[in-house]
């Protein structure tokens, strides 16, 4: 057995996952998210903020303490696409590194794919057929498709939460047109990154991360967050599209209100859900089910076996 402390620091939230990894799975001792949005501005500046990043320093030294407490062996930070993206990002990576003892790394698109599908699909080994796995960041979207026995199809897109609000949503509530843009850009991205025999047919379609898991939150009406009902939950076409409309409809304000979303991810929730609608229409998908299993699960995994 091996006890794995991961920190993901993604350009929305910086997470912890504390657990025990044995060759049988995973046993999760501590699990936290806090949204810091560390790629803010980053779209427009093409550099890390310094607020954003005293914001995910802060939450460092709470999960540092926690690491510690829990007395992990092996201790990895992973940093995604805003730090890929920012001309100061590897210094900040550095930081991180000597801070806090982390084991730090920027990952590639590629390895943010492949160990998003890892921790996706480590609780179905028995899956029958193709999966297709969407990790909606905040500053990327990584989209795997592949089977039980490995990847078959992997990129990371430069669509994302933070990143297509910024460029996208300027009113609030965001206009009608703003959301066309949004979803166009969003079409446009995935037709022309995705081959068209990948998107051919319906796969088994599994979501991860915020959007997804506040998603199934908010069908559900979870008060507070559960995470054991959100896993498997599933979600039909069409009840996001109406979850979009309501959504779309509120200032940010009221949609902070909303019965299962997080307060602190009501400013970017509606870029989100509209990047997994138009993600599942590329697809021919109708029907997606939410995991809280992504790439922290993948990241201990590896780390810990």
């Amino acid at each position: 057995m091996t006890r794995v402390a991961v920190v993901d620091l993604g350009s929305n939230s910086t997470r912890l996952l504390v657990a025990d990894v044995t060759h049988d799975g995973i046993a999760e001792l501590d699990r936290r998210s806090i949204v810091t949005r560390l790629g803010e501005g980053v779209e427009a500046t093409g550099r890390l903020g310094a607020e954003p990043q005293a914001r995910v320093l802060r939450v460092l030294e709470e999960y540092a303490q926690a690491i510690d407490r829990h007395g992990a062996g092996a201790r990895i930070a992973v940093l995604t696409s805003a730090v890929r993206d920012a001309a100061n990002g590897a210094a900040f990576t550095e930081e991180i590194r000597r801070r806090y003892g982390l084991d730090a790394r920027t990952l590639s698109g590629d390895e943010e794919a492949r160990l998003t599908f890892v921790g996706a699909t480590a609780a179905r080994p028995h899956a029958d057929g193709p999966l297709l796995v969407v990790d909606i960041g905040g500053g990327s979207t990584e989209i795997v498709s592949g089977t039980a026995t490995g990847v078959g199809f992997h990129v990371s897109t430069q669509i994302g939460v933070v990143r297509h609000s910024e460029r996208h949503l300027h009113h609030d509530p965001p206009h009608a047109e703003e959301l066309g843009a949004l979803a166009a850009d969003v079409r446009a991205t995935v037709e022309r990154e995705v081959p068209p025999d990948v998107r051919a047919g319906a796969p088994h379609v599994i979501a991860v991360a915020g959007t997804a898991t506040m998603a199934a939150a908010m069908d559900l009406e979870l008060e507070p967050y559960d995470a054991a009902r959100v896993e498997g939950h599933r979600l039909s076409l069409d009840a996001l599209r109406a979850r979009l409309a309501q959504l779309a409809s509120l200032p940010v304000a009221e949609r902070a209100r909303t019965p299962g979303l997080h307060p602190e991810r009501a400013p970017t929730i509606v870029a989100g859900v509209a990047i997994l609608i138009e993600v599942l229409e590329a697809f021919g998908a109708g029907l997606v089910e939410v995991s809280d299993r992504d790439i922290l699960w993948g990241c201990a995994l590896e780390n810990g076996r």
